[in-house]
């Protein structure tokens, strides 16, 4: 009988963890589609402006500015996005294992050149035990991407590039494919490679004033804010998609458990009644000899 209220006991407790993680998964669920349609509402926009900023590239031989200066990196920052919480498979886990790859690699120049812009908790505390000073907390603006927070950061982290306080920026993200597939990227932010994106655009219909370099050094600050802006929306995206997927599957394996803890218990029980059956029969046999 002991047995048999351990795994009722047992029963129960799965249920209830069942409940959790199900209701976790609609949550999760309800907020990837609503980070979902923000990137779709970004989209035009973006392209857009990509399409201004190739236009105008178009019309300039030679563009020189300070936002694409390559020099010698002896200082480097980097902004890397995770979650506060838990529960995301290995959402959290891959961004931290990316994280501490890219720090080995600039160790060389020093743990005070390197300036880490953790948003998200998690890769926050991984920072800190890997021994380097963090440079805010952005806990609060992590979960709700919105363009008022990462405009400042994105500021910030131009001001630091264009005065030479840091040399290269670099960017460490989930980007969101599917529901089933979150892949992590690590990509420069400055300087900006804009060689590789020139485009074939006719340019001869648009009248441009003052200048194209003007309207260039206007336009790259923008592209930066609204690039820095989207990865945080493709970071949450990911992690709600994660987070989905990593409670469906704990759904699925507690139905799968209570299977099995049912069957142990129909199984303990049919022998239970079996036994007592066999006690007042053997008792009937006994008083009858």
């Amino acid at each position: 009988m002991a047995e048999l209220k351990e795994i009722k006991g047992r029963l129960q407790s799965v249920r209830s963890t069942q409940k959790i993680t199900s209701a976790m998964m609609m949550v999760s669920s309800a907020k990837l589609q609503k980070t979902q349609q923000i990137i779709r509402d970004l989209y035009p926009y973006e392209q857009e402006l990509y399409h201004l900023l190739q236009l105008l590239l178009n019309r300039q031989e030679e563009f020189v500015s300070p936002f694409i200066h390559q020099r010698p990196v002896e200082r480097v920052a980097i902004v890397v996005f995770s979650s506060n919480s838990s529960l995301a498979g290995r959402f959290n886990n891959d961004i931290i294992d990316k994280l501490q790859a890219v720090v080995a690699s600039y160790r060389h120049l020093g743990d005070e050149n390197i300036h880490i812009y953790p948003i998200g908790e998690k890769v926050a505390k991984a920072t800190r035990n890997l021994g380097i000073r963090v440079q805010d907390n952005f806990a609060e603006i992590s979960e709700k991407p919105a363009y008022k927070n990462t405009r400042p950061i994105a500021d910030e982290l131009t001001n630091m590039f264009l005065d030479k306080t840091v040399d290269r920026v670099e960017l460490i993200y989930h980007h969101f494919q599917s529901k089933g597939t979150q892949v992590v990227v690590h990509e420069p932010y400055l300087p900006v490679n804009l060689k590789s994106k020139k485009e074939n655009i006719t340019t001869d219909e648009y009248i441009i004033e003052p200048d194209s370099e003007s309207i260039l050094n206007r336009l790259i600050p923008k592209v930066l804010r609204l690039k820095l802006y989207t990865i945080h929306v493709d970071s949450v995206t990911s992690e709600h998609a994660a987070r989905m997927t990593a409670m469906q599957i704990a759904t699925d394996n507690a139905d799968n458990l209570i299977e099995d803890l049912k069957l142990e218990y129909n199984k303990l029980r049919q022998e239970s009644i079996t036994n007592e059956l066999l006690d007042i029969i053997g008792g009937s046999f006994g008083r009858s000899g």
